[in-house]
């Protein structure tokens, strides 16, 4: 059943009656029904809550009419049964942070089944509810960005304690980087085999290294955790922000599919990836924030850049912010579909 979706098509870069899209954070603050829920509930609630997980989900189909749904869920949903404490206050926070190799003994690798249930019971309910109507799309973090998390204990604008543990142990950051990638690769699996119809890696941290630090300590990990998930027969997206500089160090850990931020030309980026690599992205997601003229000239821009190749899916460089008006999500949408068909 997959082969008949425009976005699975896309993925293995093939033909596509018109280029899909989808939006990344595609549920969330800026849909008045999502806030409406969120009025009763904390956001941990939500992710932990099937049948709401599933319903926020399902929003942006209905009243966006995107060609994928992904998830309701957070990335650092496994690291807390790995044995750090999560809270949102309201952004991230991770206690104890990582710093020795006393913490990153007690860190345990997930059993997804049964640490955290509620995810695939969403996943199951989402593919009855859908049923057919687009694919469903589960994801999670890259090992190095919720390592970023847990040695810095919330989000950082440096990451100095992270970058001080890898300069200098090692041979702890990487005990730590297994650990997390095990934990990565049992949980994705699970989730494809609950009923995800693609799988989405998010690295949004992986951009803040140089090209040969990205080799050298994040790369190996990536690679294994893709590797682990290619027999799965379902498509991989592998999303770096700020990797302009390096896309081939990124398409080199696998998957079909490269997502792209804003800050790379579409067209430059599908030269250095070639043919055989799907690309999503890449539209400054504040472009969102303008009116229809300036949406519909950034869509044309993006689509004419693409200059027709098999293989893209249209998407925001980085996710939708809480500002953008809906039906400014509902025109760029349309915008797509209208302006890729033939």
């Amino acid at each position: 059943m997959n082969e008949n979706y425009d976005f699975i098509k896309a993925c293995y870069c093939q033909p596509v009656a018109r280029t899909p899209v989808w939006l990344m954070r595609q549920a969330g603050r800026y849909l008045p029904q999502y806030r409406k829920i969120r009025e009763g509930v904390t956001f941990l609630e939500l992710c932990k809550t099937p049948e709401l997980a599933a319903e926020v989900t399902l929003q942006p189909i209905d009243a966006l009419g995107v060609d994928a749904a992904i998830l309701f869920s957070d990335i650092l949903v496994p690291i807390e049964p790995m044995g750090q404490r999560l809270h949102y206050r309201p952004a991230p926070v991770l206690e104890p942070p990582i710093r020795s190799e006393s913490d990153v003994a007690a860190l345990r690798v997930l059993q997804p089944e049964q640490d955290v249930p509620y995810v695939f019971e969403a996943i199951r309910l989402l593919r009855r509810e859908l049923a057919g109507r687009v694919p469903l799309i589960g994801f999670g973090g890259a090992p190095f960005t919720l390592a970023c998390y847990m040695v810095e204990g919330a989000g950082s604008r440096h990451f100095l304690a992270l970058k001080r543990l890898m300069y200098q142990s090692p041979e702890i950051y990487a005990q730590l980087m297994d650990k997390i990638t095990d934990t990565s690769i049992v949980y994705l699996r699970a989730q494809a085999q609950a009923g995800a119809q693609a799988l989405q890696i998010f690295d949004s941290w992986g951009g803040i290294l140089s090209p040969a630090d990205y080799q050298r300590y994040v790369l190996p990990y990536s690679r294994r955790l893709l590797t682990a998930l290619e027999d799965l027969g379902v498509p991989l997206i592998h999303f770096v922000k700020g990797a302009g500089n390096m896309l081939e160090l990124v398409a080199s850990a696998g998957g079909q599919v490269v997502g792209l931020d804003w800050c790379m030309a579409l067209n430059k980026a599908r030269d250095i990836l070639g043919d055989k690599m799907a690309v999503q992205g890449n539209l400054d997601p504040s472009v969102l924030l303008g009116n229809q003229t300036v949406i519909e000239r950034e869509v044309r821009r993006i689509i004419d850049e693409n200059a027709g190749r098999p293989g893209h899916i249209f998407n925001l460089g980085h996710g939708i912010l809480p500002e953008v008006p809906p039906e400014n999500a509902a025109f760029l949408v349309d915008c797509v579909h209208r302006l890729s068909q033939p």
